[in-house]
């Protein structure tokens, strides 16, 4: 009898748990699902997260890198939200598009990804409509990490529809930067963020309610959800303080 590809993924995952002498996790929430899941082979385990890099961008406001991007793409700064991530069903886009439509928010929608000859993306224009909302802006990729840090810190808010994967890089950064940021309400994100963001579900209407509620906050009380947010990966999620754990964690072995 042939075993399927995930049958095949699973016994691989059996197999290394049970012959590894420790698991690295980079989330609590996966550490509890090691624990649980594969309880017959006692592993070992401990939680060391992913990291961020919390320094500001070099790039000034008006460096011409920086003003020639948001002219070429008819954005302007703090008069957006921002989503940066693979285009990918799991990560909740058509949530967040849909849920954005429904928004009377007079900010764009920009996102930051590679949809080249991607699938999902016409399947989307089809379900949503989404092209004919000109505040949706599919903006292409950045791959000069100053720039798209300088485009992070110049949203007026950040999107995570992230809901599987651990730790998410993407979300660090947005955490680093981003002075406002909306997630998708998840194990995964909440204990990473905890009290230093707002929080979304994929109800009817529940994202579009929070955008609306976003645009009225007032910027002392996007000032505290961003000191709270930028406290936290400094003290837990800054590379330095990951590789330190990495360190006493290999030394003490």
């Amino acid at each position: 009898m042939e075993c399927t590809c995930k049958e095949v993924l699973e016994n691989f995952r059996k197999m290394m748990v049970k012959q590894a002498d420790l698991l690295i996790c980079d989330s609590k929430n996966i550490e509890k699902y090691i624990k649980e899941t594969y309880s017959q082979y006692n592993p070992e385990t401990t939680f060391i997260a992913y990291g961020a890099d919390i320094k500001k961008s070099i790039l000034a406001d008006d460096d011409k890198k920086v003003t020639d991007w948001f002219k070429e793409k008819e954005v302007k700064p703090k008069e957006y939200y921002l989503v940066v991530g693979r285009f990918v069903p799991e990560n909740n886009y058509e949530t967040m598009i849909r849920e954005f439509m429904k928004s009377g928010t007079t900010k764009d929608f920009v996102i930051i990804t590679n949809v080249e000859h991607n699938k999902f993306y016409e399947e989307l224009k089809v379900s949503t409509g989404f092209e004919q909302d000109k505040r949706i802006k599919f903006v292409g990729t950045v791959y000069d990490q100053e720039l798209l840090k300088k485009i992070r810190e110049q949203a007026y808010a950040y999107f995570h529809g992230h809901e599987v994967g651990g730790t998410n890089p993407s979300l660090l950064e947005a955490l680093a930067s981003t002075d406002l940021n909306l997630l998708l309400d998840v194990g995964f994100n909440r204990e990473v963020a905890e009290d230093g963001a707002l929080y979304w579900n994929k109800g009817d209407g529940n994202l579009a309610g929070l955008i609306e509620k976003a645009d009225s906050l007032t910027d002392e009380f996007i000032d505290k959800y961003s000191i709270k947010a930028k406290s936290r990966i400094e003290n837990l999620y800054s590379w330095n303080y990951i590789s330190e754990k990495y360190k006493r964690q290999f030394m003490d072995k």
